[in-house]
């Protein structure tokens, strides 16, 4: 009896463990089942969504996301390499033809040339417009900013995000991100007269002095740089924090800050080198940047902390922080260059804040969720689009007080008022130097 016992018990172990590696072997076929399973949905879905849409989309998606293939990423605390960031380029960037190249700041202030209230001569005889693309329902419409009232709408392609001003304000662009396309449109008759084709372009701008074209591709954390009179690619910089989206540039335009909004993170790229120098975790979900009149730190809208935070560009450090108000989304500079606007996007209101004190000095109520951010010509109007509430908002900028709302769909996004003042544009949705 006491031979038998191990005997018995060597035999009931061997069968536990047969057991347990049946079971286990099961949990890892599940697993890969699922894991094929759920690929297998992703590339139907990018297939479906956008093999329709050209300009070598479905090659570029294989490239980037390729399950063969690791990406480079990089942590707090550690910067990719060279090589890390060279990974991947974009295929399929595009801008605009050019014109004049900008001249030196005029003063200080790199506002100045916006103050005056008047545009420039070559855009005189333009008719004042504001338009306004619906993310959902694929179009754009055009109101009178002097009735408030929608004098016309047209169709885009799919997602338009945003309308931007050339840098040389002689045409406008509709990023129709989904679509890998540009809607070209006259601002002469306020109707679209072009199609380009680019890779993702959630957000669009130009360097200040004209010479490169910069389409910021949010899915594939892309910052694309073209020539904008021959379209061709002149460098890409992979951001290995997703949500790459808005940037604003230095005084002297050799770098600009992009924030990646799901990451907390804000880049540093250096506009000559076309490459990822640096970058500041802020935490949160930065989104809008604006450069500080004179030039000295940049202001970051900051949707998860509920305020502002303002970045040592140089130093890539967070020097402050300006509470404002839950969901800090947009940003506008006022036209004397004393305040800035910011939207807040979960409570409904507009923040005042005073960049000389470095404080909140007023808050508008504006309803509903106040997004991206317009002023007129003469600055005494505050032009605000609400995402989910398919309305344009226009506030007093005097008292803050309403002065229409605007039904204009479902989701209204970055709308442009146009012509305005300054020498050039930098892009986004109407940001002028």
């Amino acid at each position: 009896m006491l031979k038998e016992k191990p005997r018995v018990l060597e035999e009931a172990t061997r069968k536990m463990k047969r057991k347990a590696y049946a079971r286990r072997r099961r949990r890892r076929l599940a697993v890969v089942s699922v894991a094929v399973l759920v690929m297998a949905m992703f590339a139907a879905y990018y297939f479906i969504e956008y093999s329709s849409s050209g300009s070598g989309s479905l090659i570029e998606f294989s490239e980037t996301y390729s399950p063969f293939k690791s990406e480079p990423s990089a942590a707090p605390g550690q910067l990719p390499t060279k090589d890390d960031q060279e990974a991947g380029n974009d295929q399929s960037e595009a801008q605009e033809e050019q014109g004049t190249t900008a001249s030196e700041e005029p003063s200080d202030n790199v506002y100045a040339a916006t103050m005056s209230g008047q545009v420039k001569e070559s855009l005189a005889n333009l008719p004042e417009r504001v338009y306004v693309p619906d993310v959902t329902r694929n179009e754009v419409e055009v109101i009178d900013p002097k009735t408030f009232q929608i004098i016309d709408s047209f169709a885009v392609e799919q997602l338009p995000y945003h309308v931007t001003p050339s840098w040389d304000m002689s045409t406008l662009y509709v990023n129709n991100e989904a679509s890998n396309s540009f809607t070209v449109i006259d601002p002469q008759t306020g109707r679209p007269s072009d199609r380009k084709s680019v890779t993702f372009p959630y957000n669009f701008y130009f360097s200040p002095d004209g010479s490169k074209a910069i389409v910021v591709a949010e899915r594939l954390q892309r910052i694309g740089f073209r020539d904008p009179k021959t379209w061709d690619l002149l460098g890409s910089v992979y951001i290995p924090w997703p949500g790459v989206d808005h940037l604003d540039f230095s005084k002297d335009g050799s770098y600009f800050l992009a924030s990646s909004e799901w990451s907390g993170v804000v880049s540093k790229i250096d506009t000559n080198k076309m490459e990822l120098v640096d970058y500041a975790d802020v935490g949160g979900l930065p989104i809008d940047i604006k450069l500080s009149p004179d030039g000295s730190v940049f202001y970051v809208a900051n949707q998860g902390t509920m305020g502002v935070s303002l970045i040592d560009g140089d130093t890539m450090k967070q020097v402050d922080f300006i509470p404002t108000g839950e969901g800090a989304h947009g940003l506008q500079v006022s036209r004397d260059t004393k305040y800035l606007y910011v939207s807040n996007r979960l409570e409904g209101t507009i923040s005042v804040i005073d960049f000389a004190k470095r404080k909140v000095v007023d808050t508008w109520y504006a309803g509903g969720t106040p997004d991206m951010l317009q002023i007129s010509p003469d600055g005494r109007q505050l032009w605000v689009s609400g995402r989910y509430d398919g309305a344009v908002y226009v506030l007093d900028t005097t008292n803050g007080k309403s002065l229409a709302t605007i039904y204009t769909g479902t989701e209204p996004h970055g709308l442009a008022y146009f012509p305005n003042p300054g020498r050039f544009s930098l892009g986004h949705n109407g940001v002028y130097r």
